[in-house]
Order: structure tokens, then C-alpha cells, then sequence
């Protein structure tokens, strides 16, 4: 096992691969240059590690060789996937008599860099496919990036870095995933560039959960949010969000209760029942904050985290992981990905809450600043009602700003910026998160019947939440 030497730089790295004579492979780039090529060909000794490398920078030419997309667009996983299928097929064709001495590789990244008048989003897929032994079957690490650099040659230059850390990575830190993962940003910064998704896949990799790479990604800062759907697979946000509508509702989801699904339910009706809705392209999500997976100063825990994934996953659900603990950051985040209608749903304590003002201390413009992308021309917030200590109903209505916010909420109201969850269960408003979880793990009877009863099966079958039982 090799110890992780974060100081290790990006010619050190590429020189001790190509010194390394059993890894051999090609590289394909796309859209923005060859920088990742160039740097193994300026280390040295890279005679010995590759074999090709080329780069179908044309369109015409791209699908003449890779084939065409059906979405029409060249920076997507598919047209990476189909990159790296090409040319490590290609290997192995042309040079069977080095597959028993030889670790096969194919380098591929597909590059949207920033264009001359400054006005795209850059970003690109990147991914390795590799093996670990001779003749082994191959793994795969694809990774998701977003350039920040307000320089097209200082992009390319951050992509030529990265991708000789995911090479080294893979061929080195590949029995520590967690540091491999690391190692990606080495000689790199946030303000640079931004990983927000990558997938494991292999025989190497069979133990790899990518739901705590995904998180991962955003403990450490390379991304602010990470998204993966009801069947755990890690997803891409601009594909996923990619012309849709999205409706968000945040939660600790400790556990998911009756009153979770009933406020998701009718919030999610009266979404769809907006004019400019389509209901047939709507993505809800289910988000965690890093904030509601502490406890105090406590690490996050992973098993708690993937228990409650699991469970949200099991009831559909798309979850979205991110350090955004106001509301208007998520919003901020979403916006870059669809100009289609966005709604979050909420219940009535969170009004209150965005109505702090000390949440917003920090911008130049204060709770204005914060509102104006909280509450863009096509965002609504849908509010679920609470129960006040007299057991009295507590709507949008009842809701009392402070003093000199009150013109500022009645605007808010006068542009239906607001709006009550309609038709919900009375019965359900007196279910309280903390209660139930308290229940569960004391042992107590009862709290089963104020969770969905599949969410009580896995509870008991798996010991969530601290529910005291053996896994059998």
C-alpha cells in the first residue's frame, strides 16, 4: 500500500507511471486540448506508457470514430463511456501478445472549456478504465468536473492536473478509495475547479458504496451538493435537472415519518397543478444537509447516513446531499441547471426561520440580497402546517414577522410567493422526528404506526436508528 504524499506533484506523478513499465495505455481528449498527454510526454519516459493518443476534436469527426449521441451533445457521460469502450478495446485487439505482461489503460475526457466570449459553462467528463493485474477485467473511475478559471489555456492547464492525479489514483491509491478520492485536487483548488460527481466501478472496486464517495465529495469541500437516485446510483446534476421542473423538500429524515410523506404528497400535487408545470418532468428531491448529519461536533456517521438513504431510496426518492444550510443557497445552486419552475416545501417553523435576519449577515445585502434568489420569478415555497403548543393550526396566516419585515412578507404574499399545503392530515401534524426516533431506540411499542410501514419493516430488520435488536 502506498502512503498518500499530498506534496507529490504533478510531473513527480506522471514520471513514476511512465516509469513504470507493466502500465501502458492511450489517450482521447476532447475539447480541450491534450494537457493530460502532454504532461506524462514532458515528464519523460513516456515511450513506455503510451501507446496512442489522440484527439477528435471536430464533431464530424468525433462521431465518425465514437458514433453520434441521441442528445446531440459531446460533453456527457455516454459520449465518454463510449470514448473509453473504443479505446480500450482497441488495446487489447492490437497488442495481445503484451496483455500478460501489460496493465491496459484508456485515459478519456470530453471538455466544454470556456469559449472566447466567455458565456458557456464549462465543465467535462472524465474517466479512467484500467487494469491491476495482467489480463484482470477492468475498473472504471469516471469523474464530473466543473472549470472556474476565467481563463480558457488556465482550464485546460487544471484538467492536465487532474487527470494525471485520476491516473496516478487509480494506479496507486485504488485499495483507499476515500484517498484516491482525495488526490484528485492535488495541486488543485476549489477555486479552480469542482468535482461534483464520481462513480466506482469494477472487480477492484465491488466494496466501494458510491453514495459515501458522493458524500465524501462533499465533506471535503470539492463540491457543494451530490446527488444519486432511488436505485443508489450517483447522478450527474446537469443531467439530471437538465429542462426539468424541481421540487425540494430538506429533512433529517431520522427516521422518515407519516407526516414526511403526507407533506410530500399534497405538496407535490399542488406543484403539478401550476399552469407552467409539466408533471411528466418534475424531479423531487429529498436533501440532506451536512449540518442535519451531525451531532454537536461529532463526526458524521456513514452508517447513519446510508441508513437513512437507504430507507428514502426505498420509498423512491431522489436525494440530494449539500452544505447549503440556508435555503437560498440550494435555490442559488438549483437555478444553475433549469430555468423551469422550482418549488420547495416546507413546514411552518422554517418560515420563521428564513425570516432571521442573522442568517444573512454576511451578504452586502442582507435578508434583501438572500430573498431575491430565494424568491425568483419562477420559485414558490408550499407550507405545511404546525401545530402551536395549544394544539391550535398554524398556517401562513397565523405566520407574524418581525415588525419591519412584515411589508417585506406581505409582498411576498400579494406575488404568490407563498402558498398553504392544502388538504393535509390533521392527525398526522402531531408527529414529531425526535419522539419517534426517541421511541425507537428506548424500545418502545407504538411508534410503528407513525412511519410508512415499510420504513418500520427495515427499521426492525436492520436495527436502524439504534433500534435495540441483532442483525440476524
Amino acid at each position: 500500500m502506498i502512503t498518500y504524499d499530498k506534496n507529490l506533484g504533478t510531473k513527480q506523478k506522471a514520471l513514476r507511471i511512465n516509469l513504470d513499465r507493466r502500465i501502458y495505455g492511450s489517450f482521447a481528449e476532447i475539447g480541450a486540448g491534450q494537457d493530460v498527454a502532454a504532461n506524462f510526454f514532458k515528464a519523460g519516459g513516456a515511450s513506455g506508457t503510451i501507446a496512442k493518443t489522440i484527439s477528435a476534436y471536430d464533431m464530424a469527426f468525433s462521431d465518425a470514430i465514437y458514433g453520434e449521441e441521441a442528445s446531440g451533445r459531446y460533453v456527457c457521460e455516454p459520449r465518454l463511456v463510449k470514448m473509453l469502450n473504443r479505446e480500450y478495446k482497441l488495446l487489447n485487439v492490437r497488442l495481445t501478445e503484451s496483455a500478460s505482461e501489460k496493465m491496459f489503460f484508456a485515459f478519456a475526457d470530453t471538455v466544454a472549456a470556456l469559449n472566447y466570449q466567455k458565456t458557456n459553462d464549462p465543465h467535462g467528463w472524465i474517466g479512467l478504465r484500467f487494469q491491476l493485474r495482467p489480463d484482470s477485467e477492468p475498473n472504471d473511475v469516471i469523474i464530473h468536473v466543473r472549470m472556474k478559471d476565467n481563463d480558457n489555456v488556465l482550464q485546460q492547464q487544471a484538467l492536465g492536473v487532474i487527470g494525471v492525479n485520476l491516473v496516478y489514483g487509480c494506479f496507486f491509491y485504488h485499495e483507499q478509495p476515500e484517498i484516491l478520492l482525495q488526490s484528485l485536487m492535488d495541486d488543485l483548488h476549489t477555486d479552480r475547479i469542482e468535482i461534483d460527481m464520481i462513480r466506482f466501478a469494477g472487480p477492484d472496486f465491488a466494496e466501494v458504496d458510491n453514495r459515501l464517495m458522493s458524500l465524501y465529495l462533499v465533506k471535503k469541500g470539492f463540491t457543494n451538493a451530490a446527488l444519486f437516485g432511488p436505485d443508489g446510483n450517483v447522478m450527474n446534476p446537469s443531467e439530471a435537472f437538465y429542462k426539468k421542473h424541481i421540487l425540494a423538500v430538506r429533512g433529517r429524515f431520522r427516521p422518515v415519518t407519516n407526516v414526511f410523506v403526507d407533506m410530500l404528497k399534497k405538496g407535490q400535487m399542488q406543484f403539478e397543478n401550476e399552469p407552467d408545470v409539466d408533471d411528466d418532468k418534475v424531479v423531487v428531491l429529498s436533501e440532506l444537509t451536512l449540518r442535519s448529519l451531525q451531532s454537536g461536533d461529532e463526526e458524521i456517521n456513514e452508517k447513519d447516513f446510508l441508513d437513512r438513504v437507504d430507507i428514502l431510496c426505498s420509498l423512491g426518492q431522489t436525494v440530494l446531499i449539500s452544505n447549503f444550510h440556508e435555503y437560498y443557497k440550494l435555490i442559488s445552486y438549483l437555478s444553475r441547471f433549469t430555468n423551469k419552475r422550482m418549488a420547495l416545501i416546507m413546514g411552518m417553523p422554517n418560515l420563521a426561520y428564513i425570516f432571521e435576519e442573522k442568517h444573512y449577515q454576511n451578504l452586502t445585502g442582507g435578508i434583501l440580497a438572500a430573498f431575491s434568489t430565494l424568491f425568483g420569478p419562477k420559485i414558490k415555497l408550499y407550507l405545511y402546517p404546525t401545530l402551536d403548543a395549544d394544539g391550535t393550526v398554524v398556517t401562513s396566516k397565523e405566520f407574524s414577522p418581525p415588525t419591519h419585515l412584515r411589508g417585506l412578507f406581505q409582498y411576498m404574499l400579494d406575488n404568490d410567493k407563498f402558498e398553504d399545503v392544502l388538504n393535509y392530515d390533521k392527525n398526522l401534524l402531531s408527529i414529531h422526528t425526535d419522539t419517534m426516533l426517541k421511541m425507537i431506540q428506548s424500545g418502545e411499542s407504538g411508534w410503528e404506526d407513525y412511519v410508512p410501514k415499510s420504513v418500520a419493516k427495515m427499521i426492525k430488520e436492520n436495527c436502524l436508528f439504534g433500534f435495540p435488536c441483532q442483525v440476524e
